[in-house]
């Protein structure tokens, strides 16, 4: 869900603007705007329109406004009438003193100010217009550039999910030696409590029964099948493309789940090593899965 985009141009008036569109991961859709005095009108548009073209991600979106030309400086005519009484009658009442000077007197606090423009609503309207359509383009540049990132993490996340669907091929076939792990290893206590001779008064039958119950408690064959179904629905969501992040977050936790409880029922080395493998996996593509629109 990472991104970048920019976009600028001037504005009929003269203003020149940069839009700036950062997007990070998150698990809903946080968007920030940084917009220039006088334009906050423009933010319920904005974010209406990347909530359409966006489902996650913390986006941050900052408007830059330039105008090149300066305010126009116009006298204030009572200021400086006041000015120039005062001034007049200083230098009278200061034998030999020169005139007041029209600089010095332009240059008093307040003699001064910015002309008073009167808003063009019609004009503003066609700026908001303006500045609305490119953040329109920028948001089409963020879009697509993290479609470019989604595209390479597609390939990375069917790496990792043809990774676990080998584990569970492999899981699948070391499960099926459990019963018979499970017998060896009860004839092994069975020697250290009873030894050899001890064990061979033990009925077969009542062997058997042990060994059923002890591969009863240990079977995972539930786990593996839904881990299977899992990894299935996994593909169908990266198949399915836009909107899978938070269905990929959540099958991720119940990929979790089922490799816990493997590991947790295991009789058997092997076993166990395929299961922490497995575990290793699945967190690697929930890792990546946060990264998923």
């Amino acid at each position: 869900m990472t991104g970048f985009a920019r976009e600028s141009g001037v504005l009929a008036d003269g203003t020149a603007f940069i839009w700036e569109l950062r997007s990070v991961n998150g698990k809903g859709l946080d968007v920030r705007f940084r917009l220039p005095g006088g334009q906050d009108a423009l933010e319920p548009l904005l974010r209406d329109a990347a909530a359409r073209r966006l489902k996650r991600g913390n986006v941050q979106a900052g408007l830059n406004l330039k105008r090149e030309d300066r305010p126009r400086l116009v006298a204030d005519p009572a200021a400086l009438d006041q000015a120039l009484r005062l001034a007049l009658d200083l230098a009278a009442r200061i034998p030999g003193s020169a005139p007041p000077r029209a600089e010095a007197l332009l240059a008093l606090p307040g003699v001064m100010r910015t002309e008073a423009v009167e808003p063009d609503e019609a004009a503003e309207e066609a700026k908001r217009a303006a500045l609305a359509a490119a953040f329109n383009a920028a948001l089409a540049g963020l879009v697509a550039a993290r479609r470019a990132e989604g595209e390479k993490l597609h390939a990375v996340l069917t790496t990792l999910l043809d990774e676990i669907a080998a584990l569970h091929t492999e899981a699948t076939r070391e499960a099926a030696t459990q019963p018979a792990a499970h017998q060896a290893k009860l004839r092994e206590q069975l020697a250290a409590l009873l030894g050899e001779a001890g064990t061979a008064r033990v009925p077969e039958e009542r062997l058997a029964q042990e060994v059923a119950l002890l591969a009863q408690k240990s079977d995972v064959r539930e786990e593996l099948d839904r881990l299977a179904a899992h990894i299935q629905a996994a593909r169908a969501l990266l198949k399915a493309g836009e909107g899978a992040g938070r269905k990929l977050d959540f099958l991720t936790q119940e990929f979790v789940r089922e490799a816990n409880t493997l590991c947790s029922k295991s009789a058997s080395v092997p076993l166990t090593r395929v299961g922490l493998e497995l575990k290793a996996a699945i967190e690697r593509l929930k890792e990546q899965a946060a990264n998923v629109e």
